[in-house]
């Protein structure tokens, strides 16, 4: 059995007195399970549920200034929630390890706590996925269905945007997402690994080599112009963290 709270005595409620006037407020135990209830919802994969803005490391050695700069960010876009962001969201950009999806369920966990919010967590991969199984017959679920939470939810958090080749399809999928919270003035956290550019292609010349492929390569430059009017965009550089201190291990 769960620990009856000493506050409201298990009522969910606290009988308050302000200025001479005696008001009725919820308890913090119940903004806690409601909290809970949300992130439950929110689909927050389990190997991020711990991540917050108070366990991001920005401090360890050969830390990159720009990590610092992206915590700051991150914690003010959630002070500011949701009058002054009105809509906008994150675009969260970097290579790999340094940090950018821990930054994003960050955000969530936190605007959710202490603002209040509803949100969802996606990886890019499994949505386009489950877009695709769902035109297989033998599954009942319609695209519609999938995307509907998608495109309604209050604050969705969109990991590793561009992770999937870049076809006619996914490109349209892409537009339809952006386009929809776009159009709904709704929150929208990205993550992706590909540089904030666009289009580069292949360089000419007798020497012609492939360049890393951008943003623009593998979203279209249109929809990564779109980006930039919903989202700010929080670059982040350094060495994989993950590469670096946390390698798996029997021990």
């Amino acid at each position: 059995m769960s620990e009856v709270c000493t506050i409201c005595g298990g009522s969910g409620l606290r009988i308050m007195q302000e200025d001479g006037r005696q008001f009725v407020k919820d308890c913090v135990c119940r903004v806690q399970r409601r909290a809970e209830r949300m992130l439950g919802r929110a689909h927050i994969p389990k190997r991020y549920e711990h991540c917050s803005l108070e366990s991001y490391e920005t401090n360890f050695p050969s830390s990159n200034r720009s990590l610092g700069l992206a915590h700051l960010r991150a914690r003010k876009f959630v002070d500011s929630y949701p009058i002054e962001t009105a809509g906008t969201g994150l675009l969260l950009t970097g290579s790999i390890g340094v940090g950018k999806t821990h930054l994003a369920v960050g955000i969530l966990q936190a605007l959710v706590a202490e603002r209040g919010a509803t949100g969802l967590f996606f990886d890019y991969r499994d949505l386009l996925k489950q877009v695709q199984n769902s035109y297989n017959r033998q599954v009942s679920a319609t695209e519609l269905e999938i995307l509907a939470p998608v495109f309604d939810a209050e604050v969705l958090v969109l990991d590793e945007l561009g992770a999937s080749k870049p076809t006619d399809w996914v490109w349209d999928t892409v537009a339809h997402i952006l386009n929809t919270r776009y159009n709904d003035r709704r929150t929208t956290i990205i993550t992706t690994n590909y540089a904030n550019a666009g289009p580069l292609g292949i360089e000419s010349g007798p020497r012609s080599v492939m360049r890393e492929e951008t943003l623009g390569d593998r979203i279209g430059e249109r929809m990564r112009s779109r980006l930039q009017e919903m989202c700010v965009v929080v670059e982040m550089q350094g060495e994989d963290f993950r590469q670096r201190v946390k390698r798996a291990s029997f021990v």
